[in-house]
Order: structure tokens, then C-alpha cells, then sequence
């Protein structure tokens, strides 16, 4: 009983398509296929690995600009040692690719721990904002 994976080797096979011969070919049978191919530009194959290399990198760029989109503001701050000591830990315990990612992460966690202080903070600043226009209008009645 004959299988889909046995061979007849009665039936003669199949030339490779280009495709899968450029696969397999050598360096200098791709140089050679594209001289056969393309007179005029025969460096077209040869180029192959360097636009593949160069597509790399710029996958690899986009992936890390997305990965790091949310992180659109430097801001430089004093730690202590202990806080250094853990940020560095979370790094070595492979938690965090870097010290800024760790920080980053620990800032945004105490923001929403205390986010009811930002709340009244918010409230606070909308009354400051009130008040200013207030005056500003009270100054404004007097110069005209």
C-alpha cells in the first residue's frame, strides 16, 4: 500500500521552480541566475541579503519605538541608594530591561496608589485657576 509520502521512482520529478532553486543555489549560482534573469541590473539577487538585513533592523526599530511609545518625557531624578540597589534588582532578576523601565513602572504604580490625593490636588489647582480668572477680570473692570 502506497503512502502520500512514498516516491515513485518511475515518475521522473520536477524541476525546482525558480523560487525554490534560488533557495537552495549558491552564492554564485544566485549571481549567476541573476545575470540570466535581469541583463541589465544583474546585481538585483545579489542585494537580496542586504535589503533583508536592512528590513530587519527596521522592524526591529519599529518594534522598539512602539514598545517604548508611552515613554515620551525624559525626566532626571535623585534616588537614594536603596531605591538605586532596587531598581537594580528588578533589572537583574530580568523583571525590566533598564533601570528607567523600573522607575518608570514604580512612578506610574504610585500614581494610582495615591490617586486620591491627585484628585484633590486636581480640585485645588481648578479653584487656584478660578480665583486667578477672577482677579484678572476684577483688574480688567478697573483699566477700562
Amino acid at each position: 500500500m502506497n503512502s502520500p509520502h512514498d516516491t515513485d521512482e518511475d515518475t521522473p520529478a520536477l524541476p525546482p521552480t525558480d523560487a525554490e532553486h534560488l533557495l537552495t543555489a549558491g552564492d554564485e549560482e544566485v549571481k549567476h541566475a541573476a545575470g540570466e534573469r535581469d541583463r541589465h541590473n544583474p546585481s538585483v539577487l545579489t542585494r537580496i541579503p542586504e535589503s533583508l538585513g536592512a528590513i530587519g533592523r527596521d522592524i526591529k526599530g519599529t518594534i522598539e519605538r512602539a514598545m517604548s511609545a508611552k515613554d515620551d518625557y525624559v525626566v532626571a531624578v535623585k534616588v537614594s541608594a536603596e531605591a538605586q540597589d532596587r531598581l537594580e534588582q528588578l533589572v537583574q532578576a530580568g523583571v525590566f530591561r533598564s533601570r528607567a523601565e523600573a522607575a518608570a513602572y514604580l512612578i506610574d504604580e504610585g500614581i494610582m496608589a495615591q490617586a486620591p490625593l491627585f484628585e484633590r490636588v486636581e480640585q485645588k489647582l481648578a479653584e487656584i485657576e478660578r480665583l486667578r480668572a477672577e482677579l484678572r477680570g476684577m483688574v480688567g473692570e478697573r483699566q477700562i
